[in-house]
């Protein structure tokens, strides 16, 4: 069997090739996409593109993008809404635990610092282990492939699974993954990363191998070794980390704890209370 953690070693630098098919936005969204990197680029503020464009990257799969994602440092929000608003751009802090934009003209651009409930936060490793690309003609660092995992794990939605994104993502670039890190980005939280890590195996049954044997190992022993102990006296609901819907009725009826909110979670009553309402514009349809 092949050693993937040797072969992570020696391929997280390489770069990502810059030929792989993406369909491109049209002349004035692209042109928007562009001015704004080079404006990041002038001000020496550190971003990383996320999204569709680092997904294709990553697994030559070529499906449209609707906006550009950028992830970058909570603390560089303000300095970059003030570069955008002097250029004329419009900026809001949409979510302030996790999303922030820039619009221009009807088109937009989001400003990730985290993910929608506050577990992924975009820290300095998100940097230190991103790949070179080349994005709307320009040289540009993605995501690392494990941080997209990490943040695509959480997001399990009645109208949106991430879930065929990770499976993608882990046949394209199993020998690129650094597998200990991934396991470590997903800390206490490593149920998630195991049940993708098994659909995995189910949708490619004869690449299952591309899971190194020893995660799945240490997966499974900490699952083996939970289900025979007693289970915790709790009333804690994680189902709010996987979608800020779905278990309401947990939390406002049931009155279990949300693990979204301090200080078990990252988020505060306010921020839950602003993202439950922001679903009812998502559910809303297009024009």
């Amino acid at each position: 069997m092949p050693d993937h953690h040797a072969k992570a070693a020696m391929n997280l630098t390489d770069p990502i090739p810059a030929h792989v098919a993406t369909e491109e936005p049209d002349a004035a969204v692209a042109a928007f996409y562009r001015d704004v990197l080079l404006r990041l680029n002038a001000a020496s503020v550190p971003y990383l593109v996320g999204g569709t464009y680092a997904f294709n990257r990553y697994t030559g799969i070529n499906r449209p993008t609707k906006d550009l994602d950028l992830f970058i440092r909570r603390g560089d929000f303000d300095r970059v809404s003030e570069v955008f608003q002097a250029a004329g751009y419009r900026c809001e802090l949409t979510f302030p635990h996790w999303l922030g934009k820039i619009h221009l003209d009807g088109n937009y651009i989001d400003l990730i610092f985290s993910s929608g409930n506050a577990v992924a936060h975009v820290d300095d490793a998100w940097f230190e282990f991103a790949a070179d690309a080349q994005v709307l003609g320009l040289p540009a660092r993605i995501s690392p492939i494990e941080e997209m995992i990490w943040s695509k794990a959480f997001i399990m939605e009645k109208e949106r699974f991430d879930g065929a994104d990770i499976a993608h993502l882990i046949q394209a670039c199993s020998e690129r993954i650094d597998w200990p890190r991934l396991v470590r980005r997903f800390g206490e939280h490593w149920r998630v990363l195991l049940s993708h890590l098994i659909l995995f195996g189910f949708a490619y049954p004869a690449q299952r191998d591309l899971v190194p044997v020893g995660v799945m190992d240490e997966l499974i022993r900490r699952l083996n070794y939970e289900t025979h102990a007693p289970p915790p006296a709790t009333d804690l609901c994680l189902g709010t980390l996987l979608s800020r819907e779905q278990y309401l009725n947990d939390i406002h009826r049931q009155g279990l704890q949300d693990a979204r909110v301090q200080p078990v979670g990252n988020m505060t009553p306010e921020d839950t209370a602003s993202w439950t309402r922001a679903i009812a514009d998502d559910h809303e349809p297009e024009a």
